[in-house]
């Protein structure tokens, strides 16, 4: 029997009016035939002339951009930076949009991703509706904050750097980034060849001048000697086993959170807005109010964010468990923390190490998990600590509807919910859910 060839639909287009938001950085649309497309570049309520970029007739749904604004919104604008567009850099989903109308479009996908996945209205969910700027990110119109103190180049073959186009392992060369840190740009590696290089992350520590690159060579690429325009570290990713080694220089960054001083070794993650850690941290403890000598968890807990400002608050009568599997980050999570004889620190994964702690009750956990979410056994487990409070941070709102579902099924409720915007020009949004038990009727 023979099998009928499918025919792809890429580069069909489409005249549509585009519909809501959709967690991902685009819209939905229905073509006249009633097939959806997910559409990029695009504001909801547009008409507009979208192009298929992937999808074959069985598709469920295809992915397009709007190549033409017949209708525009009232919230469009020129995007500022030249790369952004259909085709071209994949790191910005929004630099068409106001910055509000930015903001009111992740609130409505977080809104959309708690009703869907977790039943909550934002009443329920104890939120406002709201999405808040970062503290200096209100700027005049056509200025764009410069927020990205991590920045991961991707090498062509002809040894330019640039980003990813969206969904596609083609890289769009570019002179400048927009949304990258002053202390990014500084370093000049648009300005570069790099031969024999896979991608060169840039990172400028926003708590020091501490600037680090790490170069990922292809397979039996020799490293290019390291002349940039700011004195920097550097490192090497090993193409045999993914470590990243030092080549010269500090093989860490010092960042400052909650007037403390943290080590962050090897590329390890810190938040990369500038004022993310400090605006998240802030969060969390106002959420949890820690009081003297209670006991708490900081799952995920990288090089100690959390599990620092908790120690600081709970004092020497309480204690502080972190569990965070990268080993470097354990490493440093030990070294920022030293100054806390109640802190403990180890290392695995979360659903693998806290069955083996033996803890049966606890006072408060704060958890950041990766943004597929803590998960079903892992949030069941932590319900059954008994903990009074509990502090959510997330970067996904549908990781983080799925998880509070979870803990509904285990009696905890949200007790408030805060969105910021510490990802602006793209989809991501950062969210802190602070939940507590139910109260039993007596």
């Amino acid at each position: 029997m023979q099998n009928t060839p499918v025919s792809s639909l890429v580069g069909e287009e489409y005249e549509v009016e585009v519909g809501p938001v959709a967690h991902g950085g685009h819209c939905i649309a229905r073509t006249e035939a009633g097939r959806v497309l997910f559409v990029r570049h695009a504001l909801p309520g547009e008409r507009i002339v979208a192009r298929v970029t992937e999808g074959e007739e069985t598709s469920r749904f295809l992915r397009a951009d709007a190549v033409t604004i017949l209708d525009p919104s009232k919230d469009r604008v020129e995007a500022p930076c030249p790369f952004a567009g259909p085709g071209k850099c994949g790191g910005c989903d929004w630099q068409h949009a106001k910055p509000g109308a930015q903001r009111r479009l992740k609130g409505e996908v977080i809104a959309e991703q708690l009703l869907r996945l977790a039943g909550l209205t934002p009443e329920e969910a104890g939120w406002d509706g709201t999405v808040m700027p970062a503290e200096g990110d209100k700027l005049p119109q056509g200025e764009v904050p410069q927020w990205r103190t991590r920045v991961q180049y991707a090498i062509d073959a002809d040894g330019n750097a640039g980003l990813r186009k969206h969904r596609s392992h083609d890289v769009e060369v570019i002179d400048h980034c927009m949304i990258a840190a002053p202390g990014v740009s500084e370093l000049g590696v648009e300005k570069q060849d790099w031969p024999n290089m896979a991608s060169v992350e840039a990172i400028a520590a926003s708590g020091s001048n501490d600037r680090q690159v790490i170069l990922t060579p292809k397979p039996g690429g020799r490293l290019p000697l390291v002349e940039l325009d700011k004195p920097v570290s550097v490192l090497r990713v090993d193409e045999k086993d993914g470590g990243v080694h030092r080549v010269h220089g500090r093989a860490f960054v010092r960042e400052r959170a909650d007037d403390r001083t943290y080590r962050v070794g090897n590329g390890g993650f810190w938040q990369v807005h500038p004022k993310a850690a400090q605006t998240l941290m802030l969060a969390v403890m106002q959420g949890l109010t820690p009081r003297k000598g209670e006991t708490a968890l900081d799952l995920y807990c990288g090089v100690g964010l959390f599990a620092g400002a908790i120690a600081d608050r709970v004092g020497d009568q309480g204690a502080v468990l972190g569990i965070e599997s990268g080993k470097r980050a354990v490493e440093d999570a030990r070294h920022n923390l030293a100054a806390f004889p109640r802190v403990r620190v180890e290392q695995g994964k979360v659903e693998a190490v806290l069955p083996r702690t033996g803890i049966t009750e606890v006072d408060l956990i704060v958890l950041d998990p990766p943004r597929a979410g803590a998960g079903k056994q892992t949030v069941h487990h932590l319900a059954g600590l008994g903990a009074r409070r509990i502090a959510y941070v997330a970067c996904d709102p549908a990781a983080l509807a799925r998880d509070l579902a979870y803990f509904a099924e285990r009696g905890y409720k949200v007790r408030t919910l805060r969105a910021f915007d510490l990802f602006p020009m793209t989809h991501h949004v950062e969210c802190v859910a602070i939940l507590e038990p139910v109260k039993k009727d007596a």
